[in-house]
Formats: structure tokens, sequence, C-alpha cells
């Protein structure tokens, strides 16, 4: 394992994977829950989309992309990427000696807090088509005891992903995921967002409900799966005597369009990027 680096924080090493750039939607909720923090985050843009490929493949991908931040130092890992999580989560836990949190069962969970005691949610998940496949979310939402309808987005991240976040075409897009989704769930109350890219487009989303005069409690996948990630490092660390506000640190890595990845980053972190590094992991 490389040794720390001295100009790290003296906080955890938390590893942040994602085929692309959606997982920085994660790790931007981090940043202020674990600010003691050093992050490595990695994207493996060279072998994405993840979706398109089989399981093993994904399975393969996504493990030697975790097993990289692990060496790079990292003790405990966030697989903020819904198709790995969704295909190769139990794997990736299998191979690695410290701790995976994907980013699936803590937006269930999330949705299962936002309900109450009382109330039980209709459930509308949002997601690229390879999630929705996967039927991850339904089979978490469900053994939960939560009702819920799948609607596959898949022009959605190619949208985020060329910025159009608050543009005329990806309104008109979502308005018509949306009525199409209503009309399989009418009584839908809580939409979950199950793609990491889509928390740009969350304040788009809540201008198309009121439009559509059906608004619902959204659930962020990506802010959930920080919470869990923050409560899982608060049980196994210590608080620093030193009451001095804490800083975090960051490397990038990707595995192929550095200049891509750098750019359209900062609109996914909220944050100019440092240096993304090049790395290569193999086919």
């Amino acid at each position: 394992m490389t040794p720390p680096n001295p100009a790290h924080n003296s906080g955890p090493t938390i590893g942040v994977f994602d085929s692309g750039f959606g997982g920085l939607t994660v790790l931007r909720a981090l940043l202020p829950l674990i600010p003691a923090a050093h992050y490595i985050y990695l994207g493996d843009t060279a072998r994405l989309p993840y979706g398109s490929k089989s399981q093993q493949t994904i399975a393969r991908y996504a493990i030697s992309s975790a097993k990289f931040l692990h060496q790079q130092g990292a003790d405990l890992l966030v697989i903020a990427c819904n198709t790995a999580t969704a295909l190769a989560l139990p794997d990736i836990q299998a191979a690695l000696p410290i701790p995976v949190i994907g980013v699936i069962q803590p937006g269930a969970q999330a949705t299962l807090a936002a309900a109450g005691p009382t109330s039980t949610p209709q459930v509308l998940v949002l997601a690229t088509t390879a999630t929705i496949q996967s039927h991850a979310y339904a089979h978490a939402l469900t053994a939960l005891g939560l009702q819920a309808t799948e609607k596959a987005c898949p022009l959605l991240v190619p949208l985020a992903e060329e910025g159009w976040i608050d543009h005329p075409v990806t309104a008109e897009v979502l308005r018509i995921y949306l009525t199409e989704a209503l009309a399989e769930a009418p009584n839908a109350n809580t939409l979950l967002l199950g793609c990491t890219h889509y928390p740009l487009l969350k304040p788009l989303i809540e201008k198309t409900l009121k439009t559509l005069n059906h608004p619902m409690t959204i659930i962020d996948s990506a802010e959930a799966t920080a919470q869990t990630t923050a409560q899982a490092i608060a049980q196994k660390t210590t608080p620093p005597a030193d009451s001095s506000p804490a800083q975090p640190t960051c490397e990038f890595y990707a595995t192929d369009s550095v200049e891509k990845f750098q750019r359209l980053g900062s609109l996914f972190l909220g944050r100019p990027l440092p240096t993304v590094k090049l790395i290569d992991l193999g086919g």
C-alpha cells in the first residue's frame, strides 16, 4: 500500500469510484460531511459506459479500479456508480479487505426514513437503463416494505454531461419522462434519483413536477450515500482533539480523456478540479 502523503489530512482516506463523472456528485456531498478526510477519486472513463457490458465484465472493471484505490491508501471505498453497485457490489466487497459502500442501499434507506412512521410512500425511481434493468432499487425498496415504480431515462446522462442542466431541451425530455412515469404511477409521492448525474438536474426536476402539478419528495442517492459514509467513518474514528476547521484534500485519476474530465468534473463537483492524473488499468 502506498504510504500516506505527509501533505494529506490525518483523517481517513476515502476512495470514490465511478465509471465516469457522475460519482463526483457523491464526492461533492462528502466533502462538507467529512472535511478531515483525504479523497482519492477514480473515473474509469476509458471503459465507460458500464451499462452496455456484461455483469462479469463490469465486476472485473470495478474490482481492478477498487484495488487501485486501495493500493493508493484508501481505507474505505465508496462505489459511486449505480451500475457497478447494482451488478458487482458483492464481488467488490469480497475482493477488498476494507469497507465498501454502494449507492443503492443508502438511497433506499433514505427513502424509508423520509416516509416517517405512518405513511407508505409510492416511490418513483429514475435511473439509467442498465440500473433499471437490474431492478436493484426495486428489490431494495421492496425489501423495506415500500412500493416502487421504475423509469429508465437514458437521455438525461448525456444532457447533464453536455452541461444542459437548465436547458429547454432537457426540460422537455424531463417532462416527457415524468409524464410517462406518472401515467404508470399516478399515486407516486416520492421520487428517488437513482443516478449520480441526476442531482445536477434536481432544480429542473422540481420545476417540471410543479408544472405537472405533481410535487414529490425528492431523495438524492448521492446525498444519502455521503450520509451513510459519514456515519460509517464516525463509528470507526475518534474526533481529533484539535477543533480547528479541517480542509479536505483530493486526488483525481481518470483512465482516459483527462482534459474532458477536468472540464466536466468542475460542473459535477461544483468547484474547479486540480490536475487529473491519467492511469492505465489495462483491458
